[in-house]
């Protein structure tokens, strides 16, 4: 088995790929890249069991197919030290002994033969559609940052996507906090719904975020797959039924706060600062058209007071909320103003970057829900 390859496109596509891997592994042939040669092209793959990525690649001169599994971290390490040029990888199918030539270094290591490493999943009868790179890097952007991380509850450590004839939907929740994220731009052709793995919907955002293309999806009952540019991805797809969200998106919230997403953003980090460590809690006092931020630690005798103006409607009203996830929820938002609603101090107020679903003219509606914290007396 013998090829030739630029350093840097393989280093580029092993990097897209070796997200994959796990630091430790129950199965030791996991910590190996699988090289399958054929048909004067490169197929890599790396796996967890779980989430499988093959990268395709481009050959200089490529001769003799064949497989082997080449150990992942030394392999790495090695081209991040090469300047761009070609290597030459030069392969005895008998002992598994790797040489590789790149300029005036020559390198030796063992690999492994394949018969170990897990089959890739074939999907069979899958429904298929296509959306575009940034909506769906987008898409991901807007909801994982809400994901749960409750090992007892695996449903919600990720994302669910619901898909009908007019548009699709994503949804994210860790019962503290809740993103509900539409496109009517994009819709199936027939209904269907499913829970994205965390971990493979990260590797998809980092990579999905510089291209400018369409990205083909094909599902199962039990897997998914993902397509662009030289990358195929598959998953399994996260077992169980997804929490009725909509149930806790509070309907009546007649207190609409309507504020600079940006002066907003920037006065509850700073605020936040002084705000006890282990609640993270900003108290919200609208009246009339001022907002009223505070944070207090008794403890250190901490505290801040900031005022900005506003557009409200509705009774005053005093509610908290924890910091980190009001941050986290305005730095997910494109939009200059942002719209809040709330009903009373003990129900979770609900953050809008545009006006109401059934209102909204653009292609894209997001709604996040955060739930109150306890006031101090």
């Amino acid at each position: 088995m013998k090829f030739i390859v630029s350093s840097t496109s393989l280093l580029k596509n092993l990097q897209a790929i070796s997200g994959v891997l796990n630091a430790k592994n129950t199965l030791p042939i996991l910590d190996n890249f699988l090289f399958d040669l054929k048909d004067d092209k490169l197929f890599i793959t790396s796996s967890d069991l779980e989430t499988t990525m093959t990268s395709e690649i481009e050959l200089t001169k490529a001769e003799e197919a064949g497989s082997i599994c080449i150990p992942a971290r030394i392999l790495l390490d090695t081209l991040k030290t090469l300047p761009d040029l070609p290597v030459s990888f030069n392969i005895n199918m008998d002992t598994q002994a790797i040489e590789l030539s790149a300029g005036e270094g020559k390198y030796r290591l063992t690999g492994f033969k394949t018969e170990e490493y897990p089959k890739t999943p074939k999907l069979e009868n899958a429904s298929s559609l296509e959306i575009h790179s940034s909506i769906l890097a987008n898409a991901i952007d807007k909801t994982i940052f809400a994901t749960g991380n409750d090992d007892m509850r695996p449903i919600m450590s990720g994302v669910y996507c619901e898909l009908n004839a007019e548009n699709i939907t994503f949804v994210s929740t860790d019962a503290h906090k809740l993103v509900k994220y539409i496109r009517k731009d994009v819709k199936g052709t027939e209904t269907a719904n499913f829970v994205l793995a965390k971990k493979p919907l990260n590797q998809l955002k980092n990579l999905l975020g510089v291209l400018d293309e369409q990205v083909k999806i094909e599902y199962t009952q039990t897997n998914i797959s993902f397509v662009f540019d030289n990358i195929l991805l598959i998953s399994r797809l996260v077992e169980g039924k997804y929490p009725n969200y909509e149930a806790v998106i509070p309907k009546e919230n007649p207190n609409k706060l309507i504020v600079d997403r940006i002066a907003l953003l920037n006065a509850i980090r700073r605020v936040s600062i002084f705000a006890n460590q282990s609640t993270h809690q900003v108290r919200f006092k609208i009246a009339g058209q001022e907002l009223v931020l505070s944070a207090e630690d008794i403890d250190f005798s901490n505290k801040a007071d900031e005022r900005m103006a506003c557009n409200y409607q509705g009774d005053d009203i005093e509610i908290g909320f924890n910091s980190k996830f009001i941050i986290e929820m305005l730095n997910n938002v494109d939009t200059e103003e942002i719209i809040i609603e709330m009903s009373t101090a003990n129900r979770a107020g609900i953050i809008l970057a545009n006006e109401k679903e059934e209102n909204a003219n653009a292609d894209e509606f997001l709604l996040m829900l955060v739930m109150p914290v306890m006031l101090n007396a």
